[in-house]
């Protein structure tokens, strides 16, 4: 190489240096290596402020538009709740999050550098982003303490499961576990013979031994008597800022107990986002959704 063309390489280095020094960025834009920070693959990178986004994302089922142009952006530690009406595209939308549809369009990521139409529904999983549908799913045969041990994170291979003991630390976790889903005393209970609520709060927990980063939860508290709802509240609003959590609900009560933040989807798109308060007087969303 001769010294010209070392000169020229220097000065390009130089001033891509100055570049990312004076931006925050790297040429890549920031989305590989957000504001100059390098990117470890699996790692949700939240320099930017915000765990979950979603820019025009369009979804089409034999020429309807479930999903038409949605946007949205989740911030880490949030508890987001999402309204509206039935076929507005709320169960849609976290279908395209844990990889279960794919969009026709748009752009979906996890952090600011996982791509998460890169990948499929048990990579997503392991990526950080668990998923509770409306109705419970848990082992009922099992006790409840067997089912939240069988939901550690942990080596699920053959040998291991075989060979597998709860560590102290491990044990801790369990316990824990047990006071914040509000099952301590149903440790040895058959997780058949729970209440509806009950067996909710043990797959809240069962996703959680996976320490989850963002949560995603639909309809979490359709049938549950009124005590099993405020202590879902009670304990949603725990998790809060310990995970991420999008809240998928009817119940305007509870989604009043627990909201900061409410988006309004209608027709696949954002209708109207604020508090509360702010939605509910909005004159679209009392003619779509909540009526006069």
């Amino acid at each position: 190489m001769t010294p010209d063309l070392m000169d020229e390489g220097t000065e390009r280095l130089q001033a891509q240096e100055k570049k990312a020094a004076v931006t925050g960025q790297t040429e890549s834009g920031g989305r590989e290596a957000g504001f100059s920070r390098v990117h470890t693959p699996g790692e949700v990178d939240v320099t930017h402020g915000r765990i979950l986004y979603l820019e025009d994302v369009h979804v089409s089922f034999d020429g309807f538009k479930a999903i038409n142009g949605l946007s949205l952006d989740i911030a880490p530690g949030e508890l987001r709740c999402i309204i509206g009406p039935n076929g507005a595209g709320k169960t849609t939308m976290m279908d395209i999050i844990t990889g279960k549809t794919r969009p026709n369009a748009g752009k979906v990521f996890f952090g600011s550098t996982i791509d998460l139409l890169r990948h499929n529904e048990p990579q997503i999983a392991q990526l950080g982003i668990g998923r509770k549908f409306q109705k419970p799913t848990v082992f009922e045969k099992l006790s409840v303490f067997e089912n939240l041990e069988l939901a550690l994170k942990m080596d699920k291979s053959v040998p291991s499961s075989m060979l597998f003991k709860l560590d102290s630390a491990q044990s801790d976790k369990l316990a824990d576990m047990l006071h914040t889903i509000h099952l301590a005393d149903s440790v040895g209970r058959q997780a058949g013979n729970l209440s509806h609520g009950q067996k909710q709060w043990l797959e809240i927990g069962m996703l959680l031994m996976q320490d989850p980063k963002l949560l995603l939860l639909d309809e979490p508290v359709a049938g549950m008597t009124d005590d099993e709802t405020a202590r879902t509240a009670e304990l949603f609003l725990t998790l809060k800022g310990k995970h991420s959590l999008m809240v998928v609900e009817h119940d305007m009560g509870f989604i009043k107990t627990i909201s900061e933040i409410v988006t309004v989807l209608c027709d696949g798109a954002v209708l109207a986002q604020g508090t509360l308060d702010q939605v509910q007087a909005d004159e679209r969303v009392i003619e779509v959704y909540l009526g006069r």
